[in-house]
């Protein structure tokens, strides 16, 4: 049994007092939940949410911008108006470049305030949808790990049962265990070896390894946006103590860190989120992320440039002309393993095999292009 560290524990009581204080913050003449009293079309009230939100917000700087944007939205998700905050944040995508780029974390918040709600996993999966790379059921799984007392193989196998069997849809049942590895990684205060021990307690081999991608995944996010949601969450309950970090994040001398130094059967999850490492030391220079991808291990390389692709996805803001030429920087024998990895965060986003079909239409060269609608049918 793993258990957590009690100052996380005793202090979870206060989130929702932080969460129903939170979006009236430095925004007294702004009222978002104001429609939700007056309508009932969830369509209507997202639009209406987006439109002044990116008036009040659109013109400020930094974090506060962000705080201005993902407040009010975790606000009405602990309203249990998941579907709106959802609705109202697909919109801000088109009208605000920045929460394009960082949908995900935004819906990580969304979700992590409507798990913190409680009640029925499953029930609280139905109100959060696929978009922003299913961000909100992610965080539904942090909200749930933040308030458990303890986690063994009980806990960690039963989380996820409601997903499994014949009729199961297994795209869900991915983003449960996947956000597993998020949780995991959060509530161990970014210890990658016990989170990544956490993940071998459950009994199947695919979750196992859905598992520990999203323990890779929340160690570069907390790395490279400190101010994201679970990272607020988690200070919020340990009160600013000074805590010893027991894994070190990246290591700027070694930019195949952590995968360089996690065991054999977590080197191909490692991998496939390792370009996110390197892109932060290397300020986003995708060539220079290529060579680095060359000097992996030889097994290894074409797992890292399908990360690379993931990355160029947003990098190229899911632009095709330039996510291709982003990819053509690569070396010729690994170049269809980035269309590999950047189709599949195509149809990712937002669970649509259409838009990866359109993308893998217009890529040159025959080995590309089949690794391309290899990646869409998978």
């Amino acid at each position: 049994m793993l258990k957590k560290p009690l100052s996380v524990i005793l202090t979870l009581a206060g989130a929702v007092v932080l969460i129903g204080a939170a979006y009236a913050f430095g925004r007294k003449d702004f009222r978002p939940l104001d429609s939700l009293r007056h309508r009932n079309s969830g369509s209507a009230d997202s639009t209406q949410v987006a439109a002044e939100l990116f008036r009040k917000c659109s013109t400020v700087l930094g974090d506060a911008r962000t705080d201005c944007y993902a407040k009010p939205l975790d606000s009405l998700a602990s309203l249990g108006q998941v579907r709106t905050a959802m609705g109202a944040l697909a919109r801000l995508g088109d009208l605000d470049i920045n929460v394009k780029r960082d949908g995900h974390v935004f819906a990580h918040g969304i979700g992590i305030a409507a798990g913190k709600r409680g009640g029925d996993i499953a029930a609280t999966f139905a109100m959060c949808d696929p978009t922003n790379q299913s961000g909100c059921y992610h965080g539904v799984i942090q909200a749930y790990f933040a308030a458990a007392p303890s986690i063994g193989a009980k806990e960690v196998n039963g989380l996820c049962e409601p997903f499994r069997g014949p009729n199961a849809d297994r795209w869900i049942r991915f983003q449960c265990v996947h956000g597993m590895g998020h949780g995991l990684e959060m509530i161990y205060d970014h210890d990658l070896n016990k989170s990544l021990t956490g993940c071998d307690l459950l009994s199947d081999s695919w979750d196992q390894t859905s598992c520990y991608g999203g323990g890779f995944m929340e160690k570069i996010v907390n790395v490279s946006m400190p101010k994201h949601p679970a990272h607020d969450m988690m200070m919020h309950g340990m009160a600013m103590q000074h805590l010893a970090v027991p894994f070190k994040a990246v290591d700027a001398k070694d930019p195949l860190y952590p995968c360089s130094a996690v065991g054999a059967q977590y080197q191909e999850s490692c991998y496939e989120m390792q370009t996110s490492v390197i892109l932060y030391l290397n300020h986003g220079d995708i060539g220079a992320t290529a060579k680095t991808c060359d000097t992996a291990p030889t097994k290894m390389r074409f797992v890292c440039y399908q990360s690379l692709g993931r990355d160029i996805s947003a990098y190229a803001l899911q632009d095709p002309v330039k996510s291709k030429q982003m990819c053509s920087l690569g070396t010729p024998q690994y170049q269809p393993w980035c269309y590999f990895g950047l189709v599949k965060n195509f149809v990712d986003l937002n669970a649509r095999a259409s838009d990866g079909i359109s993308l893998c239409k217009g890529v040159d060269g025959n080995a590309n292009k089949m690794k391309c609608y290899e990646a869409v049918g998978e």
